[in-house]
């Protein structure tokens, strides 16, 4: 349980100042920053206001009775000034759009990297205002958490920060969001600002993946869907990256150790030997396709004080597969828009796929041909304290569009610098749907680390193709063996022949 929240006191101060200055009377908006169990601390990196919503209405605003109106309009006629940071009715409370805020959460959630989550919800709002309003503050706070779960977070506390104007101050709560609605569910907690960017420490990994699913009949017949079978292989990959073994700056992690230097420290994962289970399955089940997830991801992770370097590895992996599931649901979203358009640069001529529906609704008995997605690739841009956050962007897509969504969604005013954009994935994560022994044939190995040959050779194969030399096929390799075989088989057969007229001629 988080007794102590350290909030990043330059931002705050910040956020601070531009709210006061604004005159408004309510605002509300999500905390960045990170919950760690492992040292019962709480840190809060920034706050971030939740826009307008599509109807240009605040997420939040102060409602008050008839009664209080009406004293307001006798007060102003006998010459009295009302300003919104007057608002002191023992009636005032909040209206809170809490599925708009969580909808902001959950777009912001897919933006941060390892050890940046959305802890929490603030609200700049009278003491009178905050306490007529608990219930509806401990509705968003839990909506909130739910939208922006991480990729199996165990964590069941959120924060509850209130910025005060009558009186000027800062408050924390921390929210147990399993739990039911009671008078100890907001429970106080020590809040207080110092230099946390300053004392992150940076990690980084560049993980290559090659998930390969086969498509069986029975699912195809409950009507599974791409989305579907896609959700489920990310999930039992998860296992495996799980059980991975780190290495950091060339030294094997064995124990919750801290990290003690400073600088970009490098990572490196590595999975476990072990049988591939669902093509262990396929000589009990019909297989009629293969969907291969395969690409480069590459992970950002920032380390609290005090945390353990171990803490930076669980960090790294959660957000390697949050950042896999991001660039699905990506995807998913687009929902109403021509399929064509959004994955036109990493289809195949021979493609045959339905452009009707998303990928969330394509039905895989409609492929008959092989067929390849492009995925968004994730870019990295500059925040706040030298730190990095990530988007992702469609291959048609420019950096423009990266400027337009943390405008929106972070309230970044200033221009990115382009130059600092850090593009690491040079590879474009692609989704591939063939025929299983297509698969097994073009990659005999299960290995995980034969991807990044698999694709060196791709390569050659291309570059051979367009100087006009000639490939050698596959086929070569495989009519040797077979020929040797039957020539082994009819000497065999011949020496069982001769053999007997032999032993007679002697006797």
């Amino acid at each position: 349980m988080v007794k102590t929240v350290v909030g990043e006191e330059t931002q705050l101060k910040l956020v601070e100042d531009r709210v006061f200055q604004s005159g408004i009377s309510a605002q509300v908006g999500i905390v960045i920053g990170k919950i760690s169990s492992s040292i019962d601390r709480g840190f809060v990196f920034d706050l971030i206001p939740t826009p307008p919503n599509d109807g240009g209405q605040p997420a939040c605003y102060i409602s008050e009775s008839k009664d209080d109106n009406t004293n307001k309009k006798k007060g102003s006629a006998k010459g009295k000034s009302q300003t919104p940071l007057d608002s002191s009715s023992l009636s005032a409370s909040l209206v809170i759009d809490s599925d708009w805020v969580a909808e902001h959460a959950r777009q912001v959630s897919r933006m941060l990297v390892g050890g940046m989550h959305v802890v929490g919800v603030y609200v700049w709002a009278s003491e009178i205002s905050f306490k007529n309003s608990t219930l509806k503050l401990w509705q968003t706070v839990k909506e909130v958490a739910q939208a922006a779960a991480s990729f199996e977070s165990g964590l069941d506390e959120s924060l509850l920060i209130h910025i005060s104007y009558s009186p000027r101050r800062w408050t924390c709560r921390n929210c147990t969001v399993s739990s039911t609605m009671t008078s100890n569910s907001l429970r106080p907690c020590d809040f207080k600002m110092g230099r946390v960017l300053a004392s992150l420490q940076t990690f980084r990994c560049m993980y290559n993946f090659d998930i390969r699913l086969p498509i069986y009949r029975e699912n195809l017949s409950k009507a599974n869907t791409l989305s579907d079978i896609l959700h489920n292989g990310i999930s039992r990959h998860a296992k495996d990256l799980k059980s991975a073994k780190a290495i950091i700056d060339g030294n094997l992690v064995v124990q919750d150790q801290p990290c003690t230097s400073d600088g970009l420290h490098e990572v490196e994962l590595l999975l476990p030997f072990m049988k591939d289970a669902p093509f262990e399955a396929c000589s009990q089940k019909e297989v009629l396709g293969v969907v291969a997830y395969q690409g480069s991801a590459c992970s950002y992770a920032y380390l609290s004080p005090r945390e353990p370097i171990s803490q930076a590895v669980a960090d790294i992996k959660a957000d390697i597969l949050t950042s896999l599931k991001s660039r699905l649901a990506i995807i998913s979203d687009e929902g109403e828009e021509d399929m064509d358009s959004t994955a036109e640069a990493g289809r195949d001529s021979n493609t045959e796929i339905s452009t009707e529906k998303s990928i969330s609704q394509l039905d895989l008995n409609l492929l008959r041909k092989s067929c390849i997605l492009a995925f968004p690739r994730r870019v990295f841009v500059p925040w706040v304290g030298g730190t990095f956050i990530c988007d992702y962007l469609q291959p048609s897509e420019t950096f423009q569009v990266l400027e337009d969504n943390f405008k929106e969604l972070m309230s970044m005013e200033a221009p990115i610098d382009v130059s600092k954009i850090i593009e690491a994935e040079t590879e474009a994560t692609s989704l591939m749907i063939k025929s299983f022994w297509e698969a097994v044939i073009s990659n005999p190995s299960t290995s995980r680390s034969a991807s990044h040959s698999k694709k060196n050779s791709q390569k050659d194969s291309t570059q051979k193709e367009a100087s006009g030399e000639p490939v050698k096929s596959t086929t070569f390799n495989i009519v040797i063996p077979i020929i040797v075989l039957l020539v082994a088989m009819l000497l065999g057969f011949f020496l069982f022949v001769r053999g007997p007229k032999a032993h007679s001629q002697i006797v």
